[in-house]
């Protein structure tokens, strides 16, 4: 691996504006030197071969590093996901059989190093199967961590708690939206029944925790005979069970599974399966609440982008606001 620089430009999160946060217009340059790069990496692993790039988003920049028995992964988070690090380094101290083993990071540089984890589930068709493995799992893993949600908070996790929400909905509402002006006044319209149903979901007690938000087949590896979560720089602290709304969208999409199949409530009863007691309403209002809470959580990921790198991420984030509009059309008044 040569001495590059990379040079990576990204709008500024400024955590302090308000009581959410918000991006200002200033933009934070990074420069990587890959060979400090290479020189990080030799202490925590032996790399046998060229280090090389496999993976540059604007939010991360990802390489494959040749192990004498397999390989490993480094990745360098822009500002938008810089919690990840820290983030993926307390969920391996304390559940190491269900995310990726961390060979070594760098909060304040936003650097982590992972062994492999084996294949995607995607690589495998996205069974269904797979899912009822890896939900209870995942479902104790956040049991175990709304504990400790107040320290991932003060890390940089992204505040996502219920009480959040319907401030954060009026600031996406505020935004030029990748959406057809109907579907834009029905979202507006929603807003104030929005706000009454993170009221009545906050009733059923369930706790605030970590919710990796990106959960589908991308990002469950199986290796070793062992399921493990993977990227959690679309994580936040809010309710977990919003979790499967990304989980059930990629398992309609991609796997095929028709809305109404039975493979649903089979997932949802393994998943809440942990939590101890009966909670198929709160699942289903969580689901609802949580197709909103999808597109809010674009808003970080897409002020960190250039003009010119919106219209690809807008493809996916339509999708997103059109699954949001549609959990607007159970409401007469709307």
């Amino acid at each position: 691996m040569g001495r590059l620089h990379r040079v990576v430009r990204h709008r500024q999160y400024d955590s302090a504006n308000s009581d959410h946060g918000s991006w200002c217009g200033a933009i934070v340059v990074i420069v990587i030197d890959t060979l400090v790069v290479e020189e990080w990496i030799r202490g925590h692993a032996e790399p046998v071969g060229a280090i090389r790039t496999v993976h540059e988003q604007p939010w991360a920049t990802v390489l494959r590093v040749p192990l004498a028995d397999g390989v490993a992964w480094f990745k360098a988070c822009a500002p938008v996901q810089a919690f990840e690090p820290h983030l993926t380094a307390e969920l391996f101290a304390r559940w190491p059989d269900r995310v990726a083993e961390v060979l070594g990071y760098d909060e304040e540089r936003a650097w982590l190093l992972l062994a492999d984890a084996g294949r995607p589930v995607g690589d495998l068709g996205n069974p269904p199967e797979a899912w009822l493995g890896a939900l209870p799992r995942y479902a104790e893993l956040q049991h175990g961590e709304a504990t400790h949600a107040p320290d991932h908070l003060a890390h940089g996790v992204p505040d996502l708690r219920l009480a959040t929400l319907p401030a954060r909905y009026q600031e996406l509402l505020g935004l030029e939206l990748p959406l057809e002006r109907d579907g834009i006044r029905r979202l507006r319209d929603f807003a104030p029944r929005l706000g009454e149903l993170c009221d009545e979901l906050a009733g059923y007690g369930v706790p605030a925790t970590i919710q990796h938000d990106d959960l589908h087949h991308a990002n469950l590896y199986l290796g070793g005979g062992r399921l493990r979560v993977l990227d959690w720089g679309d994580a936040s602290i809010a309710h977990p069970f919003a979790s499967l709304v990304v989980t059930f969208r990629f398992l309609e999409e991609r796997t095929r599974l028709a809305p109404g199949d039975p493979w649903f409530t089979r997932l949802r009863d393994a998943y809440l399966e942990p939590w101890g007691r009966d909670l198929g309403d709160a699942f289903a209002l969580a689901v609802r609440v949580g197709s909103f809470a999808r597109a809010i959580a674009y808003i970080r990921q897409r002020a960190a982008l250039r003009p010119e790198e919106r219209p690809l991420f807008d493809t996916d984030f339509s999708t997103v606001l059109g699954r949001a509009v549609a959990q607007t059309l159970g409401d007469a008044s709307s």
